[in-house]
């Protein structure tokens, strides 16, 4: 009916052939990606250049490689929630003045939150499959004050960030991975 809005596709690996045809999808098969980064802070910036090229790849057919991202704050169980209830996969718009592409990116594979314990990341980074740890964290996620003094929150023995990221690795050397 002229005028009502389109209906909305719930995003998610079975509905993919319901998009627009405009929209890119992946064509690489997402059972066989491998997660071998662990990334800490799956923001915009995050989901629109590491996640965008590594996806890049997969449709180049290098499929042994994917993201398991990672949230170390409350606020972060948003984000968890938006991609888990669409299997990790999200849209990204990109535009370079002159035209717009809308791609449905396919490179994340997992997602834990390391609240209210760090456990489920250090394991990610004990995963002996994880090749790669990075991250994508504001000023507010470093524990340096104003002089550039190393400082750690009240009550901890460091940010929950690099704390799960020591934790991860010591498990590592302790298990020879």
């Amino acid at each position: 009916m002229p005028g009502m809005p389109a209906p909305v596709t719930q995003l998610a690996p079975q509905t993919l052939g319901e998009l627009d045809v405009r929209i890119s999808v992946p064509t690489y098969d997402r059972a066989r990606l491998v997660p071998r980064i662990v990334h800490i802070g799956l923001g915009g910036f995050h989901r629109s250049h590491q996640a965008a090229y590594l996806d890049d790849l997969c449709e180049r057919g290098q499929t042994d490689w994917a993201i398991t991202g990672a949230g170390v704050m409350s606020s972060d169980s948003r984000i968890f929630d938006a991609l888990h209830a669409q299997d990790y996969l999200y849209c990204l718009l990109t535009s370079d003045g002159q035209s717009e592409r809308v791609r449905v990116v396919g490179s994340i594979v997992d997602y834990v939150l390391a609240v209210p314990t760090v456990e489920p990341l250090v394991a990610a980074v004990a995963d002996p499959r994880t090749r790669i740890v990075s991250l994508t964290v504001t000023e507010g996620g470093y524990p340096v004050s104003d002089t550039g003094a190393y400082t750690v929150p009240a009550g901890a023995s460091a940010p929950p960030a690099f704390s799960a990221i020591a934790q991860g690795l010591r498990r590592r050397r302790d298990h020879r991975h």
